[in-house]
């Protein structure tokens, strides 16, 4: 795998995707918390959301969207009994399915609540695209996938589930990717949660691409279908990826993207200013007022991990807004801990800082 990309600012985007170095389909390895006696088991569904956001994408994702629901040992036995509700969103290059078994999800959320976490519903939506990602953004070439985080997955969670149906019971949490979407979503959407975690988020600084070369710009525009990206090297779809999320061209067939150079590797400011634009950090304090509304914000992210930098420059940005915020970096890389963080830090997090009152 190449590490390449334009040196060290596009590094970090191989870095900053979950899957990294990983082929498409490939399985991370994560290491497995001890199963706790006599945790009961959670119960998991798997279903179809359609998304009127999603539709008439031009890459043409399907508007029908998998997702998967985690419903509590609680949720079958007490009827009248209602639950906070935390969106887990997942990083590039795998889809939801994938990302339970990265996070163990059945195993370390049944343990969570068995070590006194309280109950809570878990709902994991996939964002996979042909381009391997829609960073959870909304783009006339990957659909308004930040809107159909926000908006109507939430609603429909709430009509279809015994849901706290409030902002002070909804949490939101990502890894990766979906640390990029959990901090772009829960930023700008934070009228609609009171609790939000970063696990290793990418992309929080402006990525730049000044390193893009020619060459690699003519890879990606030789192509004649969307589908043929599955061909690139890593950080060429990776760049691709973006391109849709940040720098959409509908005029610009078959791939109907703009990069921030041309195909003689000259930089387009205008390109790259939209790509800025789409930083985190860039844009958070214009969102202060909601962001103040946060109960708490965690963070996390492995000491040999490439995004400890960007982590701790978005804990600083929190904390700057005088938002409670839980910042670690922990012993571990990209992916090795997730299924401990998960049951030891994360679902615990959301435990203390939701609302749990009964209607």
């Amino acid at each position: 795998m190449r590490k390449t990309i334009g040196h060290a600012l596009a590094l970090a985007m191989g870095l900053v995707i979950a899957g990294l170095a990983m082929p498409a389909a490939a399985q991370v390895a994560t290491e497995v918390p001890p199963a706790v006696p006599g945790a009961e088991a959670v119960r998991l569904e798997r279903i179809t959301v359609h998304s009127r956001e999603i539709e008439g994408n031009l890459l043409g994702t399907p508007a029908d969207r998998p997702v998967i629901v985690v419903l509590p040992p609680s949720y079958d036995r007490e009827p009248g009994r209602y639950y906070p509700v935390v969106y887990a969103l997942h990083g590039y290059s795998i889809d939801a399915e994938q990302w339970i078994q990265e996070i163990r999800i059945e195993q370390t959320a049944a343990a969570a609540f068995a070590q006194g976490t309280p109950e809570m519903i878990l709902v994991l939506p996939s964002s996979k695209n042909v381009y391997n990602g829609a960073f959870y953004s909304n783009s006339v070439t990957t659909g308004n996938f930040e809107n159909f985080i926000a908006d109507e997955l939430v609603a429909h969670i709430d009509s279809r589930y015994r849901t706290l149906a409030r902002p002070e019971s909804r949490g939101l949490v990502g890894h990766s990717m979906g640390g990029y979407g959990a901090s772009r979503i829960g930023v700008r959407r934070a009228d609609r949660y009171r609790a939000l975690y970063l696990m290793s988020p990418c992309c929080q600084s402006p990525l730049g691409m000044r390193g893009l070369t020619a060459a690699d710009a003519q890879a990606i525009f030789g192509l004649t279908s969307p589908e043929q990206s599955a061909s690139l090297p890593f950080n060429q779809r990776g760049t691709m990826a973006f391109s849709a999320a940040y720098s959409p061209n509908p005029n610009r067939p078959p791939l109907f993207i703009d990069l921030p150079v041309d195909e003689t590797g000259t930089e387009r400011p205008e390109i790259l200013a939209k790509w800025t634009a789409n930083a985190p950090l860039a844009f958070i304090d214009q969102y202060s007022t909601l962001v103040r509304q946060y109960r708490a914000v965690g963070l996390d992210v492995g000491n040999r991990d490439g995004l400890v930098r960007d982590t701790t420059l978005m804990a600083e940005a929190m904390r700057a807004l005088g938002v409670p915020t839980e910042f670690e970096v922990y012993d571990g890389d990209h992916t090795n801990r997730l299924a401990f963080r998960m049951q030891d830090n994360v679902l615990p997090f959301f435990g203390r800082n939701l609302d749990f009152t009964q209607p």
